[in-house]
């Protein structure tokens, strides 16, 4: 009984206050018409051109490099675009395939995949060393005294981008490869794992003693610059110079679309302030014209290395 009459008398200490305020509030009660109905209906995706970038690296970098470019072509062209961020190499072939992508900026290997299924190179980019090529780079850790040239590769763990990277993997491959290494000859051959930033991922397992050597596009280093020691990291070979990354459009894109893309491309100017600022971001020194012709060199290296798919 004493049980009940303390619980009763904490209730009522707990109920009488908010009737009081209850009582005295100056809010008037508001009707509410529940025969007057209105569907609601979420906000739908506003129709844009998708702008998608090859996850070579984490999508706030690829972010950060194309946020002022995309901005310069909205604009420039009054085109509604929107970035959009695949998660994989895979992934931004399959969506280019089914239309989901309208204007691919990737590298040559994955470019001579998209070309298959209808896509059309109409630019390329001009490189921070001021030519329109690029090359790949095998790295070791500066401290290994088992590694000194390509021929002691031989038998290693090598960690690459991802099968569908150029600088990455398909072009040390075929370094490789003019010295008489095949596949079969390493320990171990292994892709960087997860989505977007395999760059880092392969510079950073380089780093932490994961695997013997690595294989990048050159500049990966620069955007590592602030996670590690460089001087950590040897690059004990580069690659011949191919055809830079490519921007293609989709099979069935309108051609006007292009066109007002690519004349706005090609109208930055590296020695225009604003231009250098966008440019510089992006890891560009200029946008030019491409053709499908000047990525026959990658399909043969993909030929020789029986990767053409």
């Amino acid at each position: 009984m004493r049980f009940r009459m303390t619980t009763w008398a904490i209730l009522l200490a707990l109920l009488v206050p908010v009737a009081f305020a209850s009582g005295c509030s100056d809010e008037k009660p508001v009707k509410v018409n529940l025969s007057k109905r209105e569907d609601l209906v979420a906000p739908r995706m506003v129709e844009a051109i998708t702008y998608a970038y090859l996850p070579q690296y984490s999508h706030t970098i690829s972010y950060q490099r194309h946020r002022r470019l995309l901005e310069y072509l909205r604009k420039t062209t009054g085109l509604p675009l929107r970035q959009i961020f695949p998660d994989t190499f895979e992934e931004h072939v399959k969506m280019v395939e089914r239309g989901e992508i309208d204007i691919s900026y990737s590298n040559p290997f994955v470019y001579v995949r998209l070309a298959k299924a209808g896509a059309q190179a109409f630019a390329r980019v001009i490189e921070p060393s001021g030519e329109p090529n690029f090359r790949g780079q095998i790295i070791a850790r500066s401290d290994n005294a088992a590694i000194n040239t390509i021929n002691d590769c031989r038998g290693k763990r090598w960690i690459a981008v991802d099968p569908n990277s150029a600088g990455g993997y398909l072009f040390p491959l075929g370094l490789f490869y003019n010295h008489g290494i095949k596949l079969s000859d390493f320990e171990t051959v292994d892709f960087a794992p997860g989505p977007g930033g395999k760059q880092e991922k392969v510079v950073l397992a380089v780093h932490a003693g994961v695997y013997d050597i690595g294989t990048i596009r050159k500049g990966t280093l620069d955007v590592v610059r602030n996670k590690i020691d460089l001087g950590s990291i040897r690059v004990l070979a580069e690659t011949r110079a191919y055809p830079g990354w490519v921007y293609a459009a989709r099979k069935g894109l309108d051609p006007a679309v292009v066109d007002a893309i690519a004349r706005a491309m090609f109208a930055l100017n590296v020695d225009t302030a604003e231009h250098r600022a966008i440019l510089s971001a992006a890891g560009m020194k200029g946008i030019i014209p491409a053709r499908d012709i000047d990525y026959d060199p990658v399909r043969k290296l993909a030929e020789k290395l029986n990767l053409d798919r």
